[in-house]
C-alpha cells in the first residue's frame, strides 16, 4: 500500500544469543524494503554480536549500534534515539513475532489517526514455545487508565508500537522510572491516545535469563518509591 506508514524497530540486547536468530527472522520477514530494525546492544559477552554482525551483513535493514550506560531503560533509550521512521515497534531479544502483527497494528494505526500507542495482547510460553499463559490481558487485568496503571503496571514494551511523532519528544526516557512502557503507556493514556488490541501477536518466552517478567517482584519500598517517581514524570514534567 502506497500509504503504509514505514516502520522502526527499536531492539535491546544483551546475552541474547540462544534466541535472538529467531526473533530476527520473525521481525525482518514483515518489514518493507524501506523499513529498520535498530538493535542497541548493552555490552554481551556471549555470542550475541557475531550473530548481529552476521545478520547484519545479510540484510541492509539492520542497524547495529552499542550502548555503554548500563540497563534497560537506557538500552531501550539508545535504540530510540536511533529510530527514524513513522512508527516504532518496541522489540524484546528473545521472543517470537506473530506473521500478522506488524500487519495487525498497522492497519490499527491508520483506522485510528489519533491514537499515539497501541498495545495488542501476547500469549506467555515457554523456552520451547509452550503456552504458559494463553493471555497477558487476562493474567494481568490489563485496562487502560492512568490511576489504575500507576497502582498495578499492565503495560508491556514488547506488545507496543507508537508513532515516532508521540514518543521523539518523550526522550529520554528518565532513569528513575521504574520501566520504559509503564512510563510510556501511561503518558498516551494520559492524552487518550492509547489503545488496547485483544490480537495475541508475540509469543513472549519466559526463562531463566529473561530480563523482563510478567511478575513484579520488587519490595514495598520499592513500589512506593516507583509510583511516586511515575506521578512526578507524569505529572511535573
Amino acid at each position: 500500500m502506497n500509504d503504509r506508514p514505514s516502520i522502526s524497530v527499536a531492539m535491546a540486547t544483551y546475552n541474547g544469543e540462544k534466541y535472538i536468530r529467531q526473533q530476527i527472522e520473525s521481525i525482518l520477514t514483515q518489514l518493507a524494503a524501506t523499513d529498520e530494525l535498530i538493535i542497541s546492544d548493552n555490552g554481551s559477552k556471549d555470542q550475541t554480536l557475531e550473530i548481529l554482525q552476521d545478520a547484519l551483513d545479510q540484510d541492509p535493514r539492520i542497524r547495529l549500534i552499542h550502548c555503554a550506560k548500563p540497563g534497560v531503560i537506557a538500552n531501550f533509550n539508545n535504540a530510540l534515539a536511533h529510530c527514524n521512521n513513522d512508527i516504532i515497534f518496541l522489540s524484546d531479544q528473545d521472543d517470537i513475532w506473530q506473521s500478522n502483527k506488524v500487519a495487525v497494528m498497522l492497519n490499527n494505526f491508520m483506522t485510528h489517526p489519533n491514537i499515539d500507542l497501541i498495545m495488542s495482547d501476547i500469549t506467555v510460553v515457554d523456552d520451547h514455545l509452550n503456552p504458559v499463559i494463553p493471555s497477558f490481558f487476562a493474567y494481568r487485568g490489563t485496562k487502560l487508565g492512568v490511576v489504575k496503571n500507576i497502582i498495578k503496571n499492565t503495560y508491556i514494551g514488547c506488545a507496543m508500537a507508537f508513532r515516532k511523532s508521540f514518543v521523539r519528544p518523550l526522550l529520554p526516557i528518565p532513569d528513575n522510572v521504574p520501566m520504559h512502557d509503564m512510563w510510556l503507556g501511561i503518558l498516551a493514556n494520559k492524552h487518550h491516545a492509547a489503545m488496547l488490541i485483544p490480537d495475541k501477536l508475540v509469543l513472549y518466552r519466559r526463562h531463566n535469563n529473561t530480563v523482563t517478567t510478567v511478575e513484579n517482584h520488587s519490595s514495598f519500598g520499592e513500589k512506593i518509591k516507583w509510583r511516586f517517581d511515575i506521578i512526578r514524570t507524569v505529572f511535573f514534567r
